[in-house]
C-alpha cells in the first residue's frame, strides 16, 4: 500500500491542475455559472460521469476528448455546486476571480480534509478499486443528490447534498490519480 502522505501530495497536484482550469475558465466566462441552479449543476456532473461510463463500457470514443478532462470537469462543477449551496442561487451573480478562487480553495480543501480522515480509516482501499467502480460510485452519489433535490433538500438519516458532492470530488480525484499512475 502507498503512504497516506503520498496520497496527500498526489491530491495536491491534481487540485492544482483542476484549479488552474477553473481560473482559466473564469477569465474566459467570468462567473456565468452563478446563474445555474443546484439541480442544473447536478445534471451537468451527471452528463460528465455518464460519458465516462459510456467510454469505459464501449471502449471507444468518437469525441476527441478523453476521460481525464471529464473527471476534472466533475471536480470543478462539484466545487461550483458547493459554492452555490453556500452563497445561494439568489445572491449576487458576479464574483470576482479572487473571490471565486477563495471560495474554490475553501471547498476543495474541505473535501481534501474529509478525504484524509476517511483515507486514514479505510487505509487507502481506493487504490485497490477499479476505475469503473469509482465511476459507478460517482453516478450513485449523483442519484442520491437527485433524490435529495426531489425531496426539497430534506433527508431523514442520510448526509446532505454537500457531503455527497465532497465524496464525488474525492472519488474523481482518486480516479485522476489512478489515471496518472
Amino acid at each position: 500500500m502507498n503512504d497516506i502522505g503520498q496520497t496527500e501530495q498526489q491530491f495536491e497536484t491534481i487540485i492544482q491542475k483542476c484549479r488552474t482550469i477553473f481560473l482559466a475558465k473564469m477569465k474566459d466566462y467570468g462567473s456565468s455559472w452563478r446563474i445555474l441552479r443546484i439541480s442544473s449543476l447536478t445534471d451537468q456532473v451527471f452528463i460528465k460521469a455518464n460519458r465516462i461510463r459510456s467510454i469505459e463500457t464501449k471502449g471507444v470514443r468518437k469525441v476527441d476528448e478523453g476521460i481525464i478532462p471529464e473527471y476534472v470537469g466533475i471536480v470543478n462543477y462539484s466545487i461550483i455546486a458547493l459554492i452555490q449551496l453556500e452563497l445561494g442561487e439568489e445572491s449576487e451573480q458576479n464574483l470576482s476571480p479572487g473571490e471565486a478562487e477563495k471560495l474554490y480553495n475553501k471547498h476543495i480543501y474541505a473535501a481534501r480534509d474529509l478525504m484524509l480522515n476517511k483515507n486514514h480509516d479505510y487505509a487507502e482501499v481506493w487504490r485497490e478499486m477499479r476505475l469503473s467502480s469509482l465511476t459507478d460510485i460517482i453516478l450513485m452519489k449523483l442519484m442520491r443528490i437527485k433524490q435529495i433535490e426531489d425531496n426539497m433538500g430534506k433527508t431523514f438519516i442520510s448526509e446532505g447534498i454537500d457531503a455527497n458532492y465532497q465524496d464525488i470530488i474525492n472519488y474523481s480525484i482518486f480516479a485522476l490519480i489512478k489515471l496518472e499512475e
